[in-house]
């Protein structure tokens, strides 16, 4: 009897299962993996079955003094500091052609962890790989300027890495979001400490670890899994930092800010959003629907970005809400490695709990509820894909982030209202606008306040179009040229001739 060889999927969660079965993961300080000085450990679980995965090291205080001073001791090592940009250049394409060599295990290691689809999980970790290879293009051309003068002194500008960077990412796509801060830090000539979720850290560690196999100099990357009012905090306030990068909720977002006064350190903010996507009537609505279903129900709604205010003009909005409800039910939920499985669940109970509130509230406050608003029937955190329609935008589920698959369909009458609308938000993150006319395109994209807007598309992105908020959405811009001077600072010098 011939046995079929496992599917790709099936060896790469294989593969993946294996990495993740083997010794308590630790943390990475000066190039080496080490227990946390408490010995303290926190457990991972699997959010679709609730099981566990494995036990991870614990970072506290201690554990981030000795992170940070092994970050200090790279930067300033000859190493890294005199490294050529050329030389930076190649260790960043190594890295790249590392990352796109375990694509399916990074994949793999994500779905099982965050709890996203595998076809989700395959698309992210396979951006990684561009995402270092588009910073490693930017190594040679951090640049200074000369400005002009009466002819008897030289003046110019240099453009200097900022040296430790401590970098706080969240657990919804964890994998993209280290390669981000790695990338973006380590082109500019910075050492970074790294705090990953600890709901979903698991892929940060793989990628470090992967990271090391390249000869990355010690202690130019460190990651410490922990907790954030413990290791997070600690590394916001720490007085050796000189820059602090958050991804994350607007609410804690604030509080890195206070955190980051210790010493005033560099900021940058990449925060919440309740982004409006617009739907004129002369738009293509088949394109329009499936993204409008596809960004509310990607990640299971757990995506900064998400489009979860759909805005539709009066005179299509029946048609439209009853056809965004008829896709959205297409979208089923299940195990991540099926390859029917469109969406996984939440991160965890209480994100869970926190959705099903927003449900209720949606019910209550007399939104019309198209699709959804049944418990799951089974283990796993997940939530069916759910649609309100009629909704007013001054609601709670229309102005609050949810981070779940809960979309607001919101009536408009114009462009005015459609703008008005719109920006009637503390949050600035994202917006899209939906129409054949080109004119009416450019005019409200113009009109609406948020750093990254699309027309005739929704969520797309490239390592070269700056992203970033405005408003509560946060400080700042990675992605894009923009984010290069995030990570770097500028000198000034007048020579006497």
């Amino acid at each position: 009897m011939t046995v079929a060889p496992p599917s790709p999927a099936e060896a790469a969660r294989a593969q993946a299962i294996a990495w993740i079965g083997q010794a308590p993961k630790r943390l990475l300080i000066g190039g080496q993996w080490v227990d946390a000085v408490s010995g303290k450990t926190f457990e991972t679980l699997n959010p679709a079955t609730e099981q566990l995965l494995c036990r991870v090291a614990e970072a506290e205080q201690a554990d981030v003094d000795a992170a940070v001073a092994a970050a200090r001791k790279a930067f300033e090592a000859p190493s890294w500091s005199a490294m050529s940009p050329h030389s930076r250049t190649r260790a960043l394409l190594r890295i790249a052609d590392k990352v796109e060599a375990h694509i399916p295990e990074l994949a793999a290691i994500e779905s099982l962890d965050n709890g996203m689809p595998l076809w989700y999980a395959t698309a992210a970790a396979t951006a990684c790989a561009d995402i270092f290879r588009y910073y490693a293009g930017w190594c040679s051309k951090v640049l200074g300027t000369t400005i002009p003068s009466d002819g008897s002194t030289l003046i110019y500008t240099l453009r200097e890495p900022l040296g430790v960077c401590g970098q706080i990412i969240p657990w919804n796509v964890p994998v993209l979001m280290a390669s981000i801060k790695f990338a973006n830090a380590l082109c500019c000539g910075n050492t970074v400490v790294l705090k990953p979720a600890e709901l979903a850290c698991l892929t940060s560690i793989r990628l470090a670890e992967l990271i090391q196999e390249t000869d990355l100099p010690p202690g130019v990357i460190n990651v410490l899994p922990g907790f954030g009012p413990t290791a997070g905090a600690a590394l916001a306030q720490h007085l050796g930092v000189d820059k602090i990068a958050f991804t994350g909720s607007t609410a804690v977002g604030k509080q890195v800010v206070r955190d980051a006064t210790s010493n005033l350190k560099k900021v940058t903010l990449e925060l919440g959003s309740k982004a409006p996507n617009v739907v004129f009537a002369d738009a293509d609505l088949d394109k329009a629907i499936a993204t409008a279903v596809k960004t509310f129900c990607g990640n299971s709604g757990q995506v900064c970005s998400a489009g979860t205010r759909l805005f539709v003009q009066e005179s299509i909005h029946d048609e439209v809400a009853e056809r965004v409800a008829s896709e959205a039910a297409t979208w089923k939920a299940g195990d991540p490695f099926a390859a029917d499985t469109k969406l996984g669940p939440l991160i965890s109970a209480r994100q869970r709990d926190r959705v099903w509130s927003y449900i209720g509230a949606g019910q209550e406050s007399g939104a019309a509820l198209r699709l959804g608003g049944k418990a799951w029937n089974g283990p796993g955190y997940f939530v069916e894909p759910t649609v309100f329609d009629n909704v007013k935008n001054g609601m709670k589920i229309a102005q609050e982030e949810i981070f779940g698959p809960v979309l607001s369909i919101i009536p408009f009458k114009d462009e005015d209202d459609a703008v008005l609308q719109g920006n009637e938000t503390t949050y600035g993150l994202s917006a899209a606008v939906w129409t054949r006319d080109v004119s009416r395109a450019h005019k409200v994209v113009k009109a609406l306040k948020a750093g990254r807007l699309w027309i005739n598309t929704f969520g797309e992105a490239d390592p070269a179009m700056a992203f970033g908020g405005y408003k509560q959405s946060g400080w700042g811009r990675e992605f894009g040229a923009e984010s290069i001077e995030a990570y770097t600072q500028a000198k000034s010098v007048m020579v006497r001739l």
